[in-house]
Formats: C-alpha cells, structure tokens, sequence
C-alpha cells in the first residue's frame, strides 16, 4: 500500500487526476471504476479541465460505477447514476452507453445484482478503481461485516452510513435503507485501486485502514493485501497514521 500525503483537498483531487488522466493516456480504451460521495467531486472536476484544454480523450473509455441506492431512478437527483452524469459524463467525451451503473429501479435484489455481476465480467478487469472512504470503513457500499463479500449483492445500510447521508435528502426518511454495491472481490480484482480521503473526520478510519488489522469489520483494511493500493490523504486525514 503506497501513501501520499498532500497538503489540502485541492492538492488531492489534482493528483488523483493527475493519476488517472496518465492510465488513460497510457491506454485509451482502459475500464475505469468509478465511485462517488463528495471525495471524488473534485478530482472529476480536475478530469474535466484536462478534457476541456484537449488534454484527455474519453472517447474509448469504459466506467463501471461501484454503487447505486436501490429504488432510485436516474432522473432522482440523489441517485448515483445522476451524480456521475452531472459530474463527469455529460461534460466529457465518453459515450454514455458505455458508462456502467448498477440499476437502482430493479427491485429484485436477486435479478439486479446477477445483471450487474454479467456486465462486470463481461467488461472484463477494472484497470484502476477510484474508492472514496466511509466514516465506519466502507468501500462502495459494503459495510462492516463477518466476512469480505466478493461480488455484486444488495446491503442494508448502516444506522452510521444513514445518518451521513441524510444531508443530501429532503429528510432522513428519504433516504434509502438499501443499496446495490460491487463486491469487496471484485474491488481487489481491480489492476489499481486508488483511494482519496480528505478531512479530520476521516482520520480516526484512515489510520485503522493503513495500520490497523485486516478485519471485515473495516472493510478497507483489505486494501493492505491489494498489490497495487495507493491512498491519497491530505494532511487532515492522515493526521493519525504518523505519516
């Protein structure tokens, strides 16, 4: 696991950027593993700077999205699949029909995840995962667990996940209880995993990531035993690991 320390939020999205615009330089027609929640919005905006100077060409890329609320279309403003729309895809190159978001509107747990799982294989290996960080450990959306899921599956949120979320909904009852996520399996799969974490309140999670026990029950702990896991902290974040 390779750590960066930068200095502040603006310095970690223009290295994250800065990370993936060269895999996709290097390969065109790469699988990106996208993610979202507010760690990520700034690096997007970086991609889309680079796109706009004629910098980047998304033109061959593929996305596959970690995530997606269960019961959200994407015309709802809080669904996963409209973020990245309104982050990135509407405000670059890639053809949108090969942008990959699990689909919230299946209520079939069962159907959902075996068609997102059948997409996945299908595209085949992730060449770098983009990964924000959750308060209680998560990655996409599997939370602390008995055991490390390996592919797409339907989660209860956690009481913790719904409380930060609930900024973003009219009211915390509208948030949803359900998600769909890809697999930790699936994650570590990927070639590269490349996680951004601002904030103090991420630190305590941080330095159990980076130096604590590899434990389910902090899913992104896993990430010790990935062999290509870069983690891009600002000085907040990382201000309890000793780094």
């Amino acid at each position: 696991m390779k750590v960066y320390k930068v200095k502040d939020y603006q310095e970690l999205s223009q290295k994250a950027a800065g990370i993936i615009a060269a895999q996709v330089i290097l390969k065109p027609d790469c699988v990106l593993g996208l993610a979202t929640g507010s760690s990520p919005i700034g690096t997007y905006d970086k991609l889309t700077e680079m796109y706009e100077k004629g910098e980047l060409d998304f033109s061959a890329v593929t996305t596959v999205n970690l995530d997606e609320y269960k019961g959200l279309d994407s015309s709802n403003d809080q669904s996963y699949r409209y973020f990245m729309n309104k982050h990135l895809f509407e405000r670059v190159n890639i053809p949108m029909e090969r942008t990959y978001v699990p689909d919230g509107t299946e209520a079939d747990s069962d159907k959902a995840c075996q068609a997102y799982n059948e997409i996945l294989h299908k595209v085949g290996m992730v060449d770098l995962q983009l990964l924000g960080l959750g308060h209680d450990g998560h990655i996409g959306f599997n939370e602390p667990d008995d055991h490390f899921p390996d592919e797409t599956h339907c989660v209860d949120l956690t009481e913790q996940t719904i409380q930060a979320n609930k900024r973003f909904f009219a009211s915390e009852a509208d948030v949803p209880r359900q998600a769909y996520t890809m697999g930790v399996g699936t994650i570590m799969r990927a070639k590269m995993v490349l996680v951004v974490v601002s904030g103090e309140d991420k630190a305590e999670i941080l330095s159990k990531v980076i130096n604590g026990p590899v434990t389910p029950q902090v899913p992104a702990s896993i990430l010790q035993f990935h062999p290509n896991a870069v983690i891009i902290g600002d000085e907040a974040a990382l201000s309890k690991t000793n780094l």
